[in-house]
């Protein structure tokens, strides 16, 4: 499985940003943490092969994650943007055998 994430750069707070990861491979599910500076890793979003969807708590009510089957593409929309989501956002999936694959980090900088 490879990742090709795109998207991301710099936005004022409560603007927008949206971020594709385009996949190769079968996937189990696919989706975005994120790394602030200081910060571990956490969850931003994830879908599954069956669509189901799950976000972290920072991020539900502003940030939508959808899937474009045909281009097994995935996309993460970012609305009200704040500071704290400034981070670098890395595209991750599952593939068969629970293997996880990450793709390049994508810089995402929200200015207040």
């Amino acid at each position: 499985v490879q990742l090709q994430a795109s998207g991301g750069g710099l936005v004022q707070a409560g603007g927008s940003l949206r971020l594709s990861c385009a996949a190769s491979g079968i996937l189990m599910e696919t989706g975005w943490y994120r790394q602030g500076l200081g910060n571990q890793r956490e969850l931003v979003a994830i879908i599954n092969s069956g669509g189901t969807t799950t976000y972290g708590d920072s991020v539900k009510g502003r940030f939508t994650i959808s899937r474009d089957v045909a281009k097994n593409t995935a996309y993460l929309q970012m609305n009200s943007l704040k500071p704290e989501d400034t981070g670098v956002y890395y595209c991750y999936a599952r593939g068969l055998g629970y293997i996880d694959y990450w793709g390049q980090g994508t810089l995402v900088t929200v200015s207040s």
